[in-house]
């Protein structure tokens, strides 16, 4: 995989998540209480956490003064044992429908805020403090993989730009391979595959930090 330095921007993140929403639009209204690839929660579940995490990136990008020793405190609560934890909840009276409508609104919160905040400020994450970047980068990688896990659950077919994997993958992932095809790297690095022979990890983590 090429060298990629080039920044990661809020009009990645817009195409990440209007190719998700355009994937799973795709599905079959009957199959969202499928569980996500290997993940313990089902597809409307997981998608309820994606929206929760794009609107948790923007809510920590949002105050003045950004907190950094922690997360802006929202409520997160599961509504069954085992389930996520969100702040976000869609109604399931709206169907698949108003559900992709409330996770294509979070991501255009965080789109909104990456657009509008400066390059030098920063805020908390558990994986290092970041920038307006970084949480673009990090909104990007969790909808790509998700839309993954969702995509196995949903039967449906999924493959993400590879410029836009290399980019996330320089940005947040500086110990992953880059002589490798940028997506099969990024699902590995996330531990969602095997990558040339590689185990699958068991654990892993992105930077956050800003690179130098």
């Amino acid at each position: 995989m090429p060298r990629s330095s080039d920044a990661v921007t809020a009009d990645d993140l817009d195409t990440a998540v209007q190719l998700a929403v355009a994937t799973l639009r795709k599905a079959s209204p009957d199959a969202w209480e499928a569980k996500a690839g290997t993940l313990e929660w089902d597809c409307w579940e997981t998608v309820e956490h994606l929206s929760d995490d794009l609107f948790a990136y923007a809510a920590q990008l949002g105050p003045k003064a950004p907190p950094m020793d922690g997360e802006v405190p929202f409520v997160w609560e599961s509504r069954r044992p085992g389930g996520p934890a969100n702040a976000v909840h869609a109604n399931r009276e709206a169907g698949p429908a108003g559900l992709l409508q409330v996770l294509e609104a979070c991501g255009a919160m965080l789109v909104a805020m990456v657009r509008v905040t400066r390059p030098d400020v920063r805020a908390h994450h558990g994986f290092g403090a970041s920038d307006p970047e970084g949480f673009a980068a990090m909104g990007i990688v969790e909808t790509l993989v998700h839309t993954h896990d969702l995509a196995e659950g949903l039967g449906l077919a999924w493959e993400p730009p590879a410029g836009l994997c290399a980019r996330v993958l320089w940005r947040l992932f500086p110990d992953a391979p880059r002589d490798t095809d940028p997506w099969p790297t990024l699902l590995w690095a996330t531990g969602r595959g095997e990558l040339s022979g590689r185990p699958r990890l068991t654990s892993w983590r992105w930077h956050g930090s800003p690179r130098g």
